[in-house]
């Protein structure tokens, strides 16, 4: 599949991360990804690991998952693509590859800050992240629609944070949601709420 990909994206060179075992977010949400423990972990996933660590060079990635590391290479480097089947990577901005589905993507800065927002609406039952009332959804539901139309037609990340910031009814919830739901860009970076001289993007 490695090898595949490789082809695929015609990549000259390749960075392969993997999740550790610790993980900031469990600081602000200790439920995060809670609903996981018991599920049953797949019967090759070690030898895959070793694997992608011996011929592959993986970085297991310690505090911070792997999509944290995508997202700040990404963010910091040029002529970069991600490639993984993960929808929360689309906050990134820049290219991207579903390698299952064979699609290419570009996703620009205003689209990866909607795509974070839409998250914040929506919730991630995946990771057990809820949204603004309390449930996570896979599809809008058409109550939903006029809200998250509303959010695809805002110009500036303080009109989108507005917007969804007026749908919770508690910020310690949004700011740990957001926390728990933003992909790094930088190190070390944790999301807080945007002060009201944010630059249109």
């Amino acid at each position: 599949m490695m090898e595949r990909i490789v082809h695929e994206t015609n990549a000259s060179s390749v960075s392969c991360f993997l999740t550790g075992s610790d993980n900031f977010r469990l600081l602000y949400n200790p439920q995060y990804k809670a609903n996981r423990k018991d599920m049953p972990r797949p019967k090759h996933l070690q030898a895959v690991r070793e694997e992608l660590c011996v011929k592959w060079q993986a970085t297991v990635c310690e505090g911070e998952e792997a999509d944290d590391r995508m997202g700040i290479v990404q963010c910091s480097s040029e002529n970069t693509m991600i490639c993984t089947i993960d929808k929360d990577l689309l906050m990134i901005p820049g290219k991207h590859y579903n390698f299952v589905k064979g699609e290419f993507q570009e996703v620009s800065e205003h689209q990866g800050i909607q795509h974070f927002y839409y998250q914040l609406i929506m919730g991630d039952r995946t990771d057990n992240i809820f949204g603004f009332d309390g449930k996570a959804r896979h599809k809008v539901p058409k109550f939903l629609e006029p809200a998250v139309a509303f959010l695809l037609h805002c110009e500036t990340e303080m009109e989108m944070f507005s917007h969804v910031a007026d749908m919770y009814c508690n910020d310690e919830v949004l700011l740990m949601n957001g926390r728990c739901l933003w992909i790094r860009r930088k190190e070390g970076e944790v999301w807080e709420f945007p002060s009201l001289c944010s630059e249109a993007i």
